[in-house]
């Protein structure tokens, strides 16, 4: 006889300790949240961290270490994310998560499966060679999600420009990621800096993180913070289709995650000193001005999103 599934309130639990260890800028945002729409992100947070995780051999997002097995790694996450997606346990709470969110919202499948493909990409040793290439990796490790929680937040999954707009959230995310992490990333044998940037530079290839570099690399980590910049105010045109909270706790998020590319550009040389982040003064300065911000969010309605910003895969740009 087969052991009883945990109770959602179990699988709910485990998915709040992992935001809280994995990322306190979401987890102190997604307090934000009314209490449902907050367990659902924090199950669909649970998901992604426990893929990232085992793609890249870290503890709930530290310590990222070169895997032996990435193929492996890949087919485990394939196999109980369709299995979750599919309506079964799996013994395993982040996907069971997954499996519970996926439910309750009616969520697109599509948006998991284009998350996996960017562990693919990793997995096969991916780099971009050009911007665009850039830009569609960030869309499936991170745009995706931001569309995803979109869902999670109650927008309509037919609603294809606010999923826009959330993707472009999810893209600012993960272009101030790129410009925190040259370093960490370098560690691990990757460079998302486009090939054509780094030509441009006149920086060879593996050299980005050598001294002699270090001011050409500066001009690469202000281009990602000046195109996450782009991409966050261009997200919180989508606010004025949520709710109150949802949109308080997307722009709060927006605050204090573009910090990050904010902190990174600011420091210029000195960006790979110690990680960036976003003190705790700082978060709850956004989360004071996020409530004016949400209050306000009408002034949004009817705000064209900018003309020529990257849009997503099978995504029609707005009029």
């Amino acid at each position: 006889m087969s052991p009883a599934p945990p109770s959602r309130a179990e699988i709910v639990a485990a998915a709040q300790a992992s935001i809280a260890r994995g990322s306190k800028s979401f987890a102190a945002a997604s307090q934000l949240f009314d209490r449902a729409t907050r367990e659902r992100a924090w199950l669909l947070y649970a998901w992604c961290r426990e893929c990232d995780d085992l793609a890249d051999g870290q503890e709930a997002g530290h310590d990222a270490q070169p895997v032996a097995d990435p193929a492996a790694r890949l087919a485990r996450i394939r196999e109980l994310t369709d299995k979750a997606l599919a309506g079964q346990w799996t013994g395993d709470a982040a996907f069971d998560a997954l499996k519970i969110v996926a439910e309750e919202t009616a969520m697109p499948h599509r948006f998991a499966h284009d998350l996996i493909e960017g562990f693919a990409l990793d997995a096969a040793g991916w780099f971009p060679r050009s911007e665009d290439d850039l830009l569609r990796y960030c869309y499936h490790v991170a745009g995706a999600v931001g569309c995803m929680m979109a869902v999670v937040m109650g927008v309509d999954p037919d609603d294809e420009a606010t999923l826009d707009r959330a993707c472009d959230l999810g893209m600012a995310f993960q272009l101030a990621n790129i410009a925190r992490d040259i370093e960490a990333d370098d560690a691990m044998g990757r460079c998302y800096l486009p090939v054509d940037w780094l030509v441009e530079m006149d920086i060879p290839p593996g050299q980005h993180m050598k001294p002699p570099f270090r001011s050409r690399l500066v001009v690469c980590a202000k281009w990602l913070a000046e195109m996450a910049e782009a991409f966050e105010a261009s997200a919180r045109g989508g606010t004025p289709k949520l709710g109150f909270r949802s949109a308080w706790a997307v722009l709060a998020a927006a605050g204090i995650y573009g910090d990050i590319a904010r902190e990174v550009a600011d420091r210029g040389a000195h960006a790979w000193d110690h990680r960036a982040g976003t003190g705790k003064a700082r978060k709850l300065m956004w989360i004071g001005r996020a409530f004016g911000q949400a209050m306000g969010r009408g002034r949004y309605r009817g705000v064209a999103r900018p003309e020529g910003l990257w849009v997503r895969p099978g995504a029609v740009a707005e009029a």
